[in-house]
């Protein structure tokens, strides 16, 4: 499990967010609680959908390696 930063603040009515280290994942919702479950979710699935996309990418004779940053 890694952890992610949530860039999170109220706006109105509404709690606004971002995940920093990944483009394109935010979300908005009536509570911090729901926005931060929200941001979650999306980061999973935006994490499970590139990873979809880098195998399939690389079709055969591929080789994973840990990078760390």
């Amino acid at each position: 499990m890694n952890n992610y930063t949530a860039i999170v603040k109220k706006d109105g009515d509404w709690w606004i967010g971002w995940i920093a280290e990944v483009p394109g994942v935010n979300c908005q919702e009536h509570t911090r609680a729901k926005l931060l479950e929200s941001l979650q979710e999306t980061l999973s699935e935006a994490l499970d959908m590139n990873r979809h996309e880098a195998f399939a990418a690389a079709t055969a004779d591929y080789m994973q390696e840990t990078v760390l940053a």
